[in-house]
């Protein structure tokens, strides 16, 4: 198979990027790459070689570029190239660590929507703290959403953990403010009586402070609920590591406890580091579209890529079309 992937985005691009494919290269022998970015800076980390191609291009799109415009007006650009690729059947998948916005636009209007789909969705898997994770969708392709969409990114959300993550019957819950089935505004009521209606295993509602205990396998939201649950994640993640050091800094005994329990609050720190998962997957494309995190590092960026392979691998589109199908022919009879 053939990965594209936008070797200029990211806040440590391109050199993380670079040593990420580097070493998705040396583990997975039934891949090529092409590579598209600033071959000069590049070749500073990896030279073309068997599986590997360069395509050169100086233009890229910036963290500050308006999405839509940037997509539309860089048609050099590294990111925009990288869909072409993928639209024009050169690639299999895409990943970049680039400008979310951007990249959401690319997968959307060079990539392509799966028919019936009627909105993509972000989604990433979140840490658990058993470490086994969870998928989370939407996390901000959209920020409205109908009852309808929630029930799509349901069946989507629900294949991926079965191929991908290897969940036999994954459970799916529906984020919400309660777990009791009448909870929630219109949107979350009439998304639990859709999400009930699927041939899935449906948990029902689950809270938000329950998420990190892993309630469910996927849990299905909005993108502007999701969005804010991510970042509140993110930023209480932060806060605790940066509590922790001040505290562990504060004294001779604390810095000497600190030499002891090191290893420990290393593999915390991973523990709650989703970018060990992969990249956020726009489903609902006709092809892969991974997003790698913006700092991402070269084992994130190697996770993104390994994310990317196994959706090729199953199919994870193709399925998806096919359920959508199969769910659009169920309620019209």
């Amino acid at each position: 198979m053939k990965l594209a992937v936008d070797a200029m985005g990211g806040d440590h691009a391109p050199k993380e990027i670079v040593l990420g494919v580097k070493r998705a290269l040396e583990e997975f022998k039934d891949i090529e790459v092409l590579l598209f970015g600033d071959e000069t800076k590049i070749k500073e980390y990896i030279t073309p070689q068997e599986r590997l191609s360069i395509i050169h291009t100086t233009e890229e799109i910036l963290p500050t570029d308006e999405p839509v415009r940037a997509v539309r007006r860089k048609k050099n650009a590294s990111m925009v190239l990288m869909a072409q690729a993928v639209a024009d059947g050169k690639a299999d998948a895409c990943i970049s660590a680039g400008n979310t916005g951007a990249l959401m636009t690319a997968g959307l209007f060079i990539v392509g929507r799966i028919e019936g789909i009627e909105r993509p969705a972000l989604a990433p898997t979140l840490p658990t703290l058993d470490g086994t994770g969870f998928l989370m969708l939407d996390l901000g392709a959209n920020v409205d959403a109908k009852p309808e969409h929630l029930q799509q990114y349901a069946i989507m959300g629900n294949i991926y953990a079965q191929k991908v993550r290897g969940i036999s019957n994954p459970r799916v819950g529906l984020l919400n403010i309660g777990t009791e089935d009448k909870k929630g505004n219109e949107l979350t009521k009439k998304a639990f009586e859709l999400i009930k209606e699927l041939d899935l295993h449906f948990v029902g509602n689950v809270e938000s402070r329950d998420l990190l205990d892993g309630p469910a396998d996927v849990v299905i939201t909005d993108g502007f609920t999701g969005n804010m649950v991510l970042k509140t994640i993110e930023g209480t993640a932060l806060s605790i590591f940066s509590l922790l050091k001040k505290t562990f800094t504060s004294s001779l005994k604390t810095k000497i406890a600190a030499g002891l329990v090191k290893d420990d609050l290393k593999e915390l720190k991973n523990m709650l580091d989703y970018t060990e998962y992969g990249g956020a997957g726009l489903f609902g494309l006709k092809a892969p579209v991974i997003k790698a995190h913006g700092s991402s590092n070269e084992n994130a960026f190697y996770n993104a890529m390994r994310q990317a392979r196994e959706m090729v691998i199953h199919q994870v589109p193709q399925t998806i079309k096919e359920a959508i199908e199969h769910t659009k022919r169920d309620q019209e009879v």
